[in-house]
């Protein structure tokens, strides 16, 4: 994708959005071949799953700017002063197995533990104790990650995906952190084979789930002994070094 592609595609989807009368969020699809000639695909009259990478380099909150054009308002701002600032990745989070052809895999979360930091969002609508149900897509979250260029926003996604941790229901994070660190991945070559031809048989590295299994005991064994030390007192709220659990001062 260029500048100059990505300017031709845009004015033909509002050209498709003006002479069909649409109002409102949507995303026009287009195939690209190797000679960047672009070619229509579809129309989706609503938000992608994809939109928070949209808001991620602009700062546009797309779901509000719907809300407020069905509201019969006018956009604040014009296509000119909307710009992108470097680079959003997005991961969805599944409950399913990619050892099992991405299967899904409903169940209860026995606990989740979600990643946070600068530049790091997580669009969740599940918690510990929830019950996935095998009725519905099975997706738990949204993860997306925003940096400066596209190998840290990819660095920064690794990171992410590490500190997410699911127990309870199988999900593709591990398949997504070796996705990442691809060669592949990394110098874009990334197509609708892609999975068949570089992870066809894929399975986790052991020590994957070893590690999950032991942050999940550590923050039992330290949510416990933050407990008993709190309830052991008096009624009072406790202090800041009771919430702190196991520390000792530097030398």
């Amino acid at each position: 994708m260029t500048p100059a592609l990505r300017e031709k595609m845009g004015r033909a989807a509002v050209t498709a959005a003006k002479a069909s009368g649409y109002v409102n969020a949507g995303t026009v699809e287009f195939l690209v071949d190797e000679n960047q000639n672009f070619y229509f695909l579809e129309v989706n009259t609503r938000l992608q799953v994809e939109h928070p990478i949209t808001e991620m380099i602009t700062g546009v909150d797309l779901v509000r700017m719907q809300l407020e054009i069905a509201s019969g308002n006018k956009l604040p701002v014009s296509q000119e002063e909307i710009s992108g600032r470097g680079h959003a990745i997005e991961c969805r989070i599944y409950a399913e197995d990619p050892e099992n052809g991405f299967a899904p895999s409903p169940g209860r979360i026995q606990y989740l533990k979600e990643p946070s930091g600068p530049g790091i969002r997580n669009d969740c609508g599940v918690y510990s104790g929830f019950d996935v149900p095998m009725d519905y897509d099975p997706i738990l979250s949204k993860l997306i990650v925003h940096a400066g260029t596209r190998d840290l926003a990819i660095a920064k996604m690794i990171k992410a995906l590490k500190s997410y941790v699911v127990l309870g229901v199988k999900t593709p994070i591990a398949f997504m952190m070796d996705v990442l660190k691809s060669e592949a991945f990394a110098g874009g070559h990334v197509f609708t084979d892609f999975i068949d031809t570089h992870f066809s048989g894929w399975q986790p590295e052991p020590e994957d789930a070893d590690l999950a299994r032991i942050a999940f005991i550590a923050d039992e064994m330290t949510r416990s002994r933050i407990t008993k030390q709190i309830n052991s007192g008096d009624d009072a709220i406790p202090t800041p070094w009771q919430t702190l659990g196991n520390w000792r001062p530097g030398i």
